[in-house]
């Protein structure tokens, strides 16, 4: 019974290493995750198995003489490029079609907000409120965001590649100067959870972080009045080169 509890999909191990989701689009990405591990541990065990099964049944004995040898056989040679084949489309399809239904926008969104990743913070641009938030590599901003509410998210920047990553909604894409890249979700579980950038970026990469307070609908309209009050309206521009002081 012990042992049982422990393959919960209710913990960590049954997540494989995943956060808890903390979006209604984790969910999927999550069974994505899990299935994609499912396949390779099948596939694992199949092979392990065949070749540990090979090595013993047919091992050399004494007295062998010299086995016959087989140069080719057609029929084994279709079936282990057939099999591999089969495997990589079935993996590419479902991929695909998560992928697709992650990606894509249909203006059901309630909020909009404009991401601008530089060297080596960010700029978050409420464009629903017309307030924006930045920061530094030693100071992290905050991007808040409302609970049970579709947020669409457009990444720019004016520099270098960089990637928008939340680990706790299991979604990362990268920020590419000169294309907007835009994806939404749902955040569906109030908390603070941590962000970063997964590109490879320059010197200070480690230190672009951020943090994400996913809250009531009433905390989000009181934080974005507090932007207003501190003077914080409008939008950073991601192809101005003085975005937070940089130059």
């Amino acid at each position: 019974m012990i042992l049982l509890s422990g393959c919960s999909l209710d913990n960590q191990y049954g997540r494989i290493g995943m956060p808890e989701p903390a979006t209604e689009e984790g969910n999927r990405i999550l069974s994505l995750w899990q299935g994609s591990w499912l396949a390779a541990l099948i596939v694992g065990v199949l092979v392990w198995g065949l070749l540990l099964w090979a090595i013993v049944a047919y091992r050399r004995k004494e007295g062998d003489g010299l086995p016959e040898q087989v140069r080719y056989n057609v029929p084994l040679e279709i079936l282990y490029t057939i099999v591999p084949l089969m495997m990589i489309l079935v993996l590419f399809y479902f991929t695909q079609r998560d992928q697709t239904i992650l990606t894509k926008l249909d203006n059901s969104q309630t909020h909009s907000v404009n991401v601008v990743g530089w060297r080596w913070s960010w700029a978050f641009n409420y464009d629903d409120e017309n307030v924006y938030d930045v920061g530094t590599p030693g100071q992290p901003p905050v991007l808040w965001l409302p609970v049970d509410e579709k947020v669409k998210f457009e990444l720019t920047s004016p520099d270098v590649i960089h990637s928008f990553w939340i680990p706790a909604f299991l979604m990362k894409m990268d920020v590419v100067p000169g294309r907007n890249n835009q994806f939404a979700v749902t955040p569906n579980t109030e908390g603070v959870f941590k962000g970063k950038c997964a590109e490879l970026c320059g010197v200070d990469h480690s230190r672009m972080l951020f943090d994400v307070k996913v809250v009531s609908r009433a905390e989000y309209d009181a934080h974005m009045a507090d932007l207003k009050e501190r003077g914080q309206v409008g939008k950073i521009d991601s192809g101005r080169s003085e975005v937070a002081g940089v130059s």
